[in-house]
C-alpha cells in the first residue's frame, strides 16, 4: 500500500506540471507488474490503489512502467531515508547535501580498528579471568564484580574464548581485525556454510 501511495504521489506531481510523456521506475515488482497487467491484483486492499493509478494515467499521452531492482536503486533509497530524517524549514532554502560513495561496504566501516590496550583484544580481561581468575591491575571492587558477572557467560576452549547465548549456542570471540575480515568474506559470499552444531564466528 505504501509503494502504491508513493507511486500515486509521484504521478500526481507530474500531472500538476502538465507532463504528458512519463517513464515510471520503481523497485517494487508487485506494483510495477500489477500496473502492467502481468500480475493479478488479488489483495482487496490494493485493488482500489491500482484502479486509481489506471485512472490517473489517462492524463498522459504515453506512460510506461519499469521494474528497477533494489540494488540498482540505492541512491533513491538513500535520498528517501535522508528525507525522512531531515526537517526542512519552509522559510529557508534546502541546504546542499553532499554524498560520496565509499570503496568499502558500510557494514565493514562500522567496525573500526580497536584502540586495544597494549594490543590486547577487547575480551582480554574476560579471557584472563576465565583462564586464571586474575583481575586487571587497576580494577576496583565494582570492576571485579562486573567482570565476574560477565565471565559467567563465557567458555574457554584451549585459547579460544566463546560466549554462551541463552539458547546455549557458543559464539567465538574475535578481535576487530578478524571481525572485519569475516564480514567482508560473508558479504562477498566466500564463506563456506558451517555444519550443524558448529559455532559461527562473530564478535560478541
Amino acid at each position: 500500500m505504501v509503494e502504491y501511495e508513493a507511486c500515486i504521489i509521484g504521478i500526481c506531481a507530474t500531472i500538476k506540471r502538465k507532463i504528458k510523456v512519463l517513464e515510471v521506475y520503481r523497485d517494487s515488482a508487485l506494483v510495477i507488474y500489477q500496473l502492467k497487467g502481468e500480475w493479478e491484483t488479488m489483495d482487496p486492499k490494493l485493488i482500489s490503489y491500482r484502479k486509481l493509478v489506471l485512472e490517473l494515467i489517462e492524463e498522459f499521452d504515453d506512460i510506461a512502467f519499469y521494474y528497477l531492482p533494489r540494488d540498482e536503486n540505492q541512491i533513491a533509497d538513500a535520498l528517501a531515508t535522508l528525507a525522512s530524517m531531515i526537517r526542512v524549514n519552509r522559510r529557508e532554502d534546502m541546504k546542499l547535501i553532499q554524498m560520496s560513495i565509499c570503496e568499502a561496504s558500510a557494514h565493514c566501516c562500522n567496525i573500526d580498528e580497536e584502540e586495544e590496550r597494549d594490543h590486547f583484544p577487547w575480551y582480554h580481561d574476560i579471557l584472563r579471568y576465565v583462564k586464571n581468575r586474575k583481575y586487571p591491575n587497576q580494577a576496583i571492587e565494582n570492576d571485579k564484580r562486573t567482570l565476574r558477572r560477565l565471565a559467567s557467560n563465557y567458555v574457554l576452549d584451549g585459547e579460544i574464548l566463546y560466549k554462551r547465548r541463552k539458547d546455549q549456542v557458543l559464539l567465538r570471540c574475535v578481535d576487530a581485525v578478524e571481525a572485519k575480515k569475516i564480514l567482508e568474506e560473508v558479504h562477498k559470499g566466500v564463506c563456506r556454510c558451517m555444519p550443524m552444531g558448529s559455532c559461527w564466528p562473530g564478535k560478541s
